[in-house]
């Protein structure tokens, strides 16, 4: 996949790029529905011998177009989107710069210039994609803007259990801790990168050794708890349960930040500076603040072998 990153105004024209079928959003997530909008672009493609291409946007429009500056936590972050959008067979990736003055193209500038001049042929989006200033532009006036250029199909509104598959139905399953609805809407298990730092080493003392991982990017962590979760440590996936949250047993601090640790079961070595991945399949209890070392030790137990059977279960 060639990854391109638009800065507007660009210079580009139908020569730069064979024929394509595009497929338009900002796809945080790429989620179940967005993969049904990027198939779409897949499979025109190869009905009409194009190459397949995926716009999308960076930063997220909400940070250039908020009124105040906002801190947006991902669900996949730009580097994750590229690696699940490759996996997908798509050619070409544009990463288009969201900036002010882009966000005030008027819709049939932003077709001239990001649709038609980049040689799209046949464009894909979902029902409700807008593009050009104020979100004027919709997938009811593309056909009036297309110019007769391009040809299009819209993806209608995707759904599990009477539900719209959309970003913020995750981002609110994340708070929830709802792991099994939030891999029924992405089509895969939710996932983190991070690397293993050092931690305090508790866990080592009590016989539950964990990994502390520090994610790499701006992630939404899943709500505060216990989870049976699945890590990659060098191109090997291992089992494990983690624990995300603020340590009460042990609390030190007024704020203590936010910590994930993984005791990965079976494993015996060191991985401290490794970078790994972490998939959250479910999860298992909410934290709680033990009256001592054993009760913890006891719950700590308790929550390998719930894991343990789910993952026996899945399999």
């Amino acid at each position: 996949m060639k990854i391109i990153t638009v800065h507007h105004p660009h210079s580009f024209s139908t020569d730069d790029f064979p024929p394509l079928s595009l497929a338009l959003g900002y796809f945080d997530g790429v989620h179940r529905g967005h993969q049904k909008v990027m198939k779409a672009a897949i499979h025109k493609a190869k009905e009409n011998n194009l190459q397949t291409a995926v716009m999308t946007f960076d930063p997220h429009p909400s940070v250039v177009l908020g009124r105040k500056h906002q801190h947006i936590q991902f669900i996949t972050p730009l580097h994750d989107k590229k690696e699940v959008i490759e996996q997908l067979g798509v050619d070409f990736l544009f990463i288009v710069r969201f900036t002010s003055d882009f966000a005030s193209l008027q819709p049939q500038e932003f077709v001239d210039q990001y649709i038609i001049n980049l040689n799209a042929k046949h464009v894909v989006a979902g029902f409700d994609f807008t593009y050009g200033r104020l979100g004027k532009g919709t997938m009811e006036t593309l056909q009036f803007h297309s110019r007769e250029k391009f040809s299009y199909t819209v993806v209608p509104k995707q759904e599990v259990g009477n539900q719209k598959i959309s970003s913020t139905l995750i981002r609110e399953s994340l708070h929830n801790g709802d792991m099994i609805l939030v891999e029924e809407l992405l089509g895969r298990p939710y996932c983190v990168r991070g690397t293993v730092i050092h931690g305090d080493k508790r866990g080592r003392k009590i016989g539950f050794p964990t990994a502390n991982i520090e994610l790499a990017d701006d992630y939404i962590s899943p709500k505060v708890g216990v989870y049976a979760v699945r890590i990659q440590i060098n191109n090997i996936w291992h089992n494990g349960v983690c624990n995300v949250g603020y340590k009460p047993t042990f609390k030190t601090e007024e704020n203590p930040p936010l910590s994930i640790e993984v005791h990965i079961f079976d494993f015996d070595a060191s991985i401290y500076g490794e970078e790994v991945k972490v998939e959250w399949f479910k999860r298992i209890r909410s934290e709680q603040k033990f009256n001592g070392i054993e009760e913890l030790i006891k719950q700590i137990d308790l929550d390998k072998q719930t894991a343990i059977q789910f993952f026996e279960n899945l399999n």
